[in-house]
């Protein structure tokens, strides 16, 4: 066992937890399953011994931590958990803020642009290849789920919390893009070039709409460029997480930047 984790056993051996009726454990399950409850105070739980020192590294608050045959039994693990393996490690974590303001550009950024993004896990899964791009920002416009919903974290495997983020509205993105004289690169087939045709070298956003709908007519409007990913078989799209990461690896390689 881990020093650390050896010290945290000797603390807390004579009050583990033992009931899955207990306040707190009802509260964390709550927080999991509830959207509402995290925005109003503020919380949110992380499973998972690699998610949580992700979240520790990248800054965030650990307010407690719940580690099995620790301070809870199994049983009162199994019940708090969202998810299977989890190494046995559950922490409720402090929410930061995402806006605009806080976000910190360096020359010609890279940005990825998400329009009413409805599906945990692709959100989950484009802040998974954003960090392993190095993206230099992601912003979420006129969100339909929340950044620290459970599948997030999960299918981000962390990236959730080491990618700069902010979570506005696409009028607000808009007009901060535009103040900061960044290319808007909207995704869509309609009146547009192949991806590898288009310069992203210099500050670029690129944007992606819903896979049901697309992007809006604000964002079509206020596009420099109209790209696609040319497909080549019987269907007409991809998975948005995925369209997304073939244009953040081509600016990648656009940029120079050996992988």
């Amino acid at each position: 066992m881990p020093k650390n984790l050896y010290l945290c056993s000797k603390n807390m051996e004579e009050t583990i937890i033992t009931s899955v009726q207990n306040a707190k454990i009802k509260h964390v399950v709550a927080l999991q399953q509830k959207s509402s409850l995290r925005r109003e105070e503020g919380l949110f739980v992380v499973e998972g011994q690699r998610e949580i020192e992700h979240c520790k590294a990248c800054g965030y608050e650990v307010v407690e931590e719940y580690i099995r045959d620790v301070n809870v039994t199994p049983q009162v693990y199994e019940k708090m958990a969202y998810r299977g393996s989890t190494e046995g490690h559950i922490a409720v974590v402090r929410c930061q803020e995402h806006t605009l303001a806080k976000l910190q550009l360096k020359e010609n950024p890279l940005i990825v642009v998400l329009e009413s993004v409805e599906k945990p896990g692709n959100l989950g899964a484009i802040l998974r290849s954003a960090e392993a791009a190095g993206i230099d920002a992601l912003i979420v416009c006129d969100p339909l789920t929340d950044m620290y919903n459970p599948n997030v974290i999960r299918a981000s495997i962390g990236g959730v919390f080491c990618v700069p983020t902010a979570v506005c509205t696409s009028q607000e993105c808009i007009a901060f893009l535009k103040q900061h004289g960044i290319k808007i690169l909207t995704a869509q087939l309609q009146d547009s070039y192949e991806y590898y045709d288009y310069d992203m070298t210099q500050g670029t956003a690129i944007v992606m709409g819903t896979e049901s709908t697309g992007l809006t007519n604000q964002w079509r409007e206020a596009a420099d460029a109209h790209i696609r990913i040319p497909m080549l078989g019987r269907l007409d799209s991809l998975n948005v997480s995925v369209s997304a990461a073939i244009l953040m690896y081509e600016a990648v390689r656009q940029r120079n930047v050996k992988i």
